[in-house]
């Protein structure tokens, strides 16, 4: 049964857009990581500024590994965010506020 962990991200009323454009420009960075399973990054409509990055693990352990992993510690270096943070790229400010991390398992499905 797959682990869900929502990390919801509090964002300034001007810069929703620029972290979805964060999380577009690393779209497949994570193709490859153990028991990685997808992720959406879901957009608020009603008005919030928090938007959702939900993603999906074949278990916990899985997510640890990722969580203490190099492509962790780079992927959110100062200004994360879904930041492209290669080797010689400066880190750009943060996007978001503040964010929690939610964790949730799949009770039932359709």
């Amino acid at each position: 049964m797959s682990v869900i962990k929502i990390n919801a991200i509090t964002v300034p009323e001007d810069s929703g857009e620029e972290l979805g454009h964060r999380f577009a420009a690393r779209h497949g960075s994570m193709e490859g990581t153990p028991g990685f399973e997808g992720f959406e990054l879901l957009q608020p409509t009603d008005g919030r500024h928090v938007w959702l990055v939900v993603t999906r693990w074949a278990s916990e352990e899985d997510f640890e590994n990722w969580r203490s992993s190099a492509h962790f510690r780079r992927s959110h270096a100062q200004g994360g965010d879904a930041d492209s943070s290669d080797e010689g790229e400066q880190a750009r400010p943060a996007v978001g506020m503040s964010s929690e991390l939610w964790t949730y398992q799949i009770s039932v499905t359709g």
